[in-house]
Formats: C-alpha cells, structure tokens, sequence
C-alpha cells in the first residue's frame, strides 16, 4: 500500500494524512459542517481558544458549541501558564473531543502579549510545564503545533523535548514568529524535525495543492498535512487533495460553490444569529474570486444588510 492510501495514526486514532487546520474566525462550527459533506472521518481542528476563556465562559456554551458529527475533532487551546488549565480541560473532556491540542505556533501580537503562542517558542521551561500539565491530564491524543522559532530557529530542540514530555504527534508551521505567514515555508528544517523525532510530524503551511504535498513529503518524509489557508470558503479542499494523492480526477463545479456558499451564510446566521451575515463578509469574496465582475459584486453584497439579498445577489451571479 503506498504512502497516500495509508493513514496517520495519532496515539490511539488513525485519520487521513490531510487535515483540516485552525484558522481563526474562519474554521468554526458551521464551516467544519460543510466540510463534513465532502470528508468524514478526516480530522479538524477548532480554533485556538485560550484556557482562561473557556474556563470563565458565563454562557457554558460559546467556547464549546459545536455539534457531535464534526468529530474527528482536535480541539486547540492556548496557555501561558497552568492557571485555568484543568477546568479548561474538564469542560474540553466532557464535551467529548478526540485530540487536544495545544499552540505554539500562533504569531499574532495579542497573543504574544498574553505569553502564549509562538512566545513558548522563547521560553523552553515554561513550555514544559504547561505540555507535562496536559499531559497528565488527558489520556486521549494530545499534539502540539509550534514555529521554527520565536525571533530564532529551535525547531528541533523544541520538538525533541516535547516528544520527551510524551505528545503524540507533531504540527510545525516552519516559519518564524517574526515572518508571520510572509516568505517561503523552511522544508527543510521540517526535514531536520522528522529525522529528530519518531512522532508523527504534521506540516502546516503552503501546502496548496497535491502537487505541493507530494514534493514536501519526498522533501521531508512528514506523516501528515495540516490545510490552513486553502480551505478557506473550499470546504471540499480536503477531499480534492484525497482524491488526487489517489490519482483520481476531482473539479468543483460552479453550481457547487454556490450551493456551498449558500449554505454557508445559512449555517452562520443558524449559529450567530443575525450577526452570522456579517461574520459571512469575510468567506464571500473567496466565493466568488475568479469570476467575472467579482469585484464590482463583492463591494455591492459585502455592503448589503439583509440575507435575502445577499443570497439573491450569489444567485443571479453564478447564472442559477
């Protein structure tokens, strides 16, 4: 069997080798639904939510909302420290998730302020706390995602304490923190990191297209694709790179984007209510990016206040 038809095994769970990604405001509930037409039993992640907010979410539910057939489900937290860290879980856990992750890979300014994310990359002893803390606490798969490095590159360094703390798998975007999602992805070091290790290693970043994957892999024997950007508004994204690892065609139809672009906006106001149009402003423009007069569309629909319209305006766009 080759290498595209096995499986990535995580602890005790054996998934797909390509997996849906975290993306901030953008992988939520109602999206992982969509994506669960097209892929079943492909692993997602949730987006990173902080201990601290989970473990004093008033409502019981914002943190947690999320429906049972998005799993295979890894839910990703963020930590500075051990404070909140077991009540977080405890609600996580009893929510029931299939994998816990924790970020160390996140670049954004907010976050680093917080000492979490990619700022554990700098500080090796406070990242071992917090893994050691989690791992004692769960029994079920646990990963972690780091960077190549906070203002430097420790990758490996990183990665083979980690593994001594006992994850199961490891997720490496292989950029620094101060290169954000800016210049090409270090594959490189990715290699260094899998030959470092015998835990899965799980790359993140410019993987694109099959194309990419197979040239990262031949690069640097990773066991696993973590899609971030590339699946935004392309809900069947998992399921196309799936198909052409197998040598099998696969191209979206027209009709199908619409129909999932439809459905989106109808899954996020479900969700959000009335603020889910607003929250939909963000997935519209990747839509319909390619199409003619997209451009002139978006500023006309983005502006727009009521669903109907918006749904009227995707319709009479795409031809339908």
């Amino acid at each position: 069997m080759s290498f595209w038809h096995e499986r990535i095994k995580i602890g005790n769970l054996s998934v797909p080798r390509f997996i849906g990604g975290p993306l901030d405001g953008i992988t939520d509930s109602p999206f992982r639904k969509l994506v669960r037409d097209y892929s079943k039993d492909e692993l997602l992640y949730t987006e990173m939510r902080h201990v601290g907010c989970i473990a004093n979410d008033k409502s019981g539910v914002k943190a947690l909302k999320f429906e049972q057939l998005e799993r295979p489900l890894n839910y990703q937290i963020a930590a500075a420290d051990t404070t909140f860290l077991d009540k977080a879980l405890d609600l996580i856990l009893a929510r029931g998730v299939d994998v816990i992750d924790l970020n160390v890979g996140c670049p954004a300014k907010n976050v680093i302020r917080s000492r979490s994310g990619s700022a554990l990359m700098a500080d090796p002893e406070r990242l071992k706390v917090i893994v050691t803390a989690i791992r004692k606490k769960v029994s079920i798969p646990f990963t972690v995602k780091i960077r190549a490095g906070f203002k430097e590159c420790n990758a490996v360094e990183i990665a083979k304490m980690l593994e001594g703390c006992g994850i199961d798998a490891l997720a490496i975007h292989p950029r620094l923190q101060t290169q954000r999602f800016e210049g090409r992805p270090d594959y490189a070091l990715v290699a260094e990191v899998k030959k470092a290790i015998s835990i899965p290693v799980i790359v993140s970043g410019g993987i694109v297209n099959f194309k990419v994957a197979k040239m990262v892999h031949e690069q640097t024997g990773v066991d696993g694709f973590l899609i971030g950007r590339p699946i935004w508004a392309r809900p069947w994204k998992l399921h196309e790179l799936q198909q052409h690892a197998l040598g099998n065609e696969f191209e979206i139809e027209k009709m199908q984007v619409l129909k999932y672009a439809l459905k989106h906006l109808d899954e996020l106001i479900n969700y959000y209510g009335p603020h889910g149009l607003y929250i939909f402003r963000k997935h519209l423009p990747f839509y319909i990016r390619g199409l003619s007069d997209a451009s002139s569309l978006r500023q006309e629909l983005i502006l727009s206040d009521c669903p109907n319209q918006v749904r009227q305006g995707l319709v009479a766009f795409f031809g339908a």
